[in-house]
């Protein structure tokens, strides 16, 4: 019989984009600024001028999340040049502020954004402290924002403690604690039937979510058959975790799901080498969405991950079969652009981010008066439209303010220029082609 084993800051760079493309650095442009051009602007062909705001962590420990954000404003601002409604033309400016990865500085963004900038629209992407925090300025101020990057469990809990709580202005577009435990069972029972799987939770926000009785990932992973020993949450960054691997090699553990960082993973797996178990299987959200020499810079971190083969959950792959609403680019296209454009491979989050900016611009495109926010708002309420990340409908989400992602199951192999993500599991979205067959590590 399965079972569940319970546990015994000061604003930085500021910059904006002009309808024309240009990147303003250091202070933000005012709206006395744009008064001539804008004026230019309306004689010519009687336009008028809105705003998406984006608060980005450029800086700080959640920067990964900022390249693929700003690599989508550096993109699409010429695209987004010119917003068409309701026969009229309205020129469109993007204005960026740093949350520098804090929860006060996304709040005072947002500030600016609302306050400083008339944003119509609001775009964000970050962390379970950094996101709340910019959701509830925007529901404060009353400007509505679109979000993305964490399962809509952890944004409502994280917004009052009500993962079901609904809001007025704020819309996040996510998968859900639930969906992550069901592709971690799938990819669990490729190894052969039920499995005793050793749970590496921490003791903050996402440990206490993740073991939640109703809303959290252990109820699903249980249901599914298999037994799950918790040996309690641990605090980050973690210093020892021989007591946690004492109790998974008493429960007889062979598989090992995480949501911890690089670091604290690879120290798990360190010590699970010298006094056991050594997991025949990893699975790990989070951080290890990203290939690990993303977020660490850590040889010993490296070596150890790659050998690990950790499985973790996908949301967006240059295999996806989607296209963007605003241009028709492809995940390929996209995938290959931002290589292109920064050396680097790319992220799952660069699809999020793209995303971002077609249901910011389908808002405002179909909104009654895109310079209300209260029309956007509701607009977005009842928005269904086809993105890069695919069909986000927020008329049937689990609550009314989300919108939900199909998941694939991945695992990290170590390619030629380092970790590479194959897709090894299609059981929950099964468009996204397989790319590999999952591989244990011993």
């Amino acid at each position: 019989m399965s079972r569940f084993t319970p546990p015994g800051a000061a604003l930085g760079a500021l910059w904006s984009v002009d309808p024309y493309g240009a990147r303003v650095p250091g202070r933000r442009r005012t709206e006395e600024s744009w008064g001539s051009r804008g004026a230019v602007v309306a004689m010519a062909g009687a336009a008028t001028q809105v705003c998406i705001g984006v608060v980005a962590p450029l800086t700080g420990r959640l920067a990964p999340l900022g390249e693929p954000l700003s690599f989508a404003v550096r993109t699409l601002t010429r695209r987004l040049l010119r917003l068409h409604n309701s026969g009229r033309t309205y020129d469109v400016r993007i204005a960026v502020r740093d949350s520098h990865s804090q929860p006060e500085g996304a709040r005072r963004a947002v500030r600016e954004l609302a306050d400083d900038e008339r944003a119509s629209i609001v775009v964000t992407m970050a962390g379970t402290q950094v996101l709340p925090a910019a959701a509830d300025a925007c529901e404060e101020l009353g400007v509505p924002c679109v979000s993305t990057t964490f399962p809509w469990q952890a944004y409502g809990y994280a917004r009052g403690g009500d993962p079901l709580r609904t809001f007025r202005w704020t819309y996040h577009f996510a998968w859900g604690l639930d969906d992550i435990a069901a592709v971690f069972a799938d990819l669990w029972e490729q190894l052969g039937g039920r499995q005793t799987v050793g749970c590496l939770w921490n003791d903050d926000l996402q440990g206490q979510l993740l073991r939640h009785e109703r809303f959290g990932f252990a109820p699903v992973a249980v249901d599914r058959g298999h037994t799950l020993i918790d040996p309690g949450g641990y605090r980050e960054p973690a210093t020892d975790f021989g007591s946690h691997l004492a109790r998974l090699r008493e429960g007889g553990a062979e598989v090992i799901t995480s949501a911890a960082t690089a670091a604290d993973l690879a120290q798990c797996l360190r010590q699970s080498r010298t006094v056991g178990p050594a997991p025949r299987l990893v699975t790990c959200s989070r951080w290890l969405t990203y290939p690990h020499t993303h977020t660490t810079r850590t040889r010993e971190v490296h070596d150890e991950l790659a050998a690990a083969k950790v499985a973790t959950l996908v949301y967006w792959s240059p295999e996806h079969p989607y296209r963007s609403s605003l241009d028709g680019t492809g995940c390929a296209d996209l995938a290959r652009a931002y290589r292109e454009e920064t050396g680097q491979s790319w992220l799952q989050p660069l699809g999020l981010a793209h995303a971002l900016f077609e249901v910011a611009h389908h808002a405002l495109a179909t909104a009654p008066d895109p310079t209300d926010r209260p029309a956007v708002a509701r607009t977005l309420a009842k928005t269904r439209t086809e993105t890069v990340v695919g069909t986000l409908d927020w008329t049937r989400g689990p609550t009314p303010n989300i919108a939900l992602i199909p998941l694939a199951g991945g695992q990290w192999h170590q390619g030629a220029f380092g970790p590479r993500l194959t897709l090894v599991d299609n059981t929950r979205a099964p468009e996204v082609p397989l790319t590999g067959d999952l591989t244990p590590a011993y």
